[in-house]
């Protein structure tokens, strides 16, 4: 195998995310393998990307699911196994350079923690890793010679805008938002729309869990509470801005006033690529073109609050620490799966979350023991208030 062929882990393979890497890793082959494929139960999918990719490993988290996953691919020199421990445990085997976490919600945080402690590079497309737990992670990282590199849009655009630059200098991040599927819908009727009108994202395609929580805005303010670990910026210094093109994809202001921004076509192929990049050149690739006279209209606005509530939680939640998002992030889990399945109405995706936080005791600087107490507490909690 050559030296420089890069043997990369991709968690979620069968997400949005996980796709558009595979996409990347076929337009590279001379520098990256897909050493390592998992999903949850998506079993057909990750048959079928097994079949074009050959990686040594296959994982399908969901344990009923084995049999099926291991005939389909027996006569093929591919590893299978299942459980969500196998996953926390392949990411630390040696030949793995590079783990691409796109899992959704909670479940990527263990073996993101596992692939730390491996010192691996980590692509890092499960915000809620670092919403639910973002003190632990920047403690662990200190311990070991691991990178995070961001793969939302909008956090790859903060690493670009800060290249060269120094921390001190920073004055503000400004994270931007295309204000969803809502943002013109008025206040009103907001307690009417099904979640057949909130996946209906008018510039991203995206999962539908992800999708949801741009309609409630939620999915902004987990990136707020990322960007504060990330680039170590207090929540108070983050400002949300809604950018109904999504072609700036964040920006960040200096204590001179100036202000860098990164633009780009809205298609989550260039942030994957650029992080898959680093460190070093940027992978070149005749694609994904954008002409500024396209867009010679750019709109700027700010977020309505009292329209999208979940903002203000998640500034409350960054703000007290511990474990509150946590609790946020676990509450809204299980909320968006109700709405998805038309049990609970669009402005209860909030009320519940905000039940939830007040219902259960915070812990400051808590331990990773702590962080799965108050997952599950926080969840069961939710689930007893959902009605069906």
């Amino acid at each position: 195998m050559e030296s420089n062929l890069r043997n990369i882990a991709i968690l979620g393979s069968t997400g949005s995310i996980g796709r558009q890497t595979l996409d990347i890793i076929a337009e590279y082959p001379q520098r990256f393998r897909a050493y390592l494929l998992v999903a949850n139960t998506s079993a057909d999918l990750l048959i079928e990307q097994a079949r074009r990719f050959l990686p040594h490993l296959v994982i399908i988290g969901e344990l009923s699911l084995y049999p099926t996953v291991r005939d389909a691919l027996a006569q093929l020199p591919i590893e299978v196994q299942s459980g969500h421990q196998a996953i926390a445990d392949a990411v630390t085997a040696p030949e793995i350079d590079t783990v691409v976490t796109a899992m959704v919600g909670y479940s990527g945080l263990e073996p993101t923690i596992a692939a730390i402690g491996a010192g691996k590079r980590i692509a890092l497309a499960n915000k809620e890793t670092l919403v639910v737990a973002g003190e632990l992670i920047s403690r662990l990282l200190k311990d070991s010679p691991t990178v995070l590199y961001p793969v939302d849009s909008e956090h790859g655009a903060f690493y670009q805008c800060l290249v060269g630059e120094r921390h001190d200098d920073i004055e503000k991040l400004i994270l931007t938002a295309s204000g969803g599927p809502f943002r013109t819908t008025p206040i009103a009727e907001l307690a009417t729309k099904r979640a057949q009108d909130a996946l209906k994202h008018p510039n991203w395609s995206m999962g539908a869990k992800i999708t949801i929580d741009s309609a409630t805005m939620m999915n902004k303010g987990f990136e707020m509470i990322e960007a504060q670990w990330l680039y170590d910026v207090a929540p108070r210094d983050i400002e949300i801005v809604v950018h109904p093109q999504s072609i700036v994809h964040s920006m960040v202001q200096f204590k001179d006033g100036s202000v860098k921004a990164q633009l780009g076509l809205p298609d989550m192929h260039l942030p994957i690529r650029y992080a898959l990049g680093l460190p070093g050149a940027r992978l070149a690739t005749p694609n994904y073109r954008m002409s500024v006279a396209d867009y010679a209209h750019l709109t700027f606005e700010q977020p309505d609050f009292e329209k999208f509530p979940l903002l203000g939680t998640a500034y409350r939640a960054a703000e007290q620490g511990g474990t509150v998002p946590c609790m946020m992030n676990a509450a809204n889990e299980i909320a968006v799966a109700a709405y998805l399945r038309d049990a609970i109405g669009f402005n209860d995706i909030h009320r519940i979350i905000e039940a939830t936080i007040a219902h259960l005791d915070n812990t400051p600087h808590p331990t990773y023991d702590d962080y799965v107490q108050c997952n599950n507490a926080a969840r069961a909690y939710a689930m007893s208030l959902i009605t069906h």
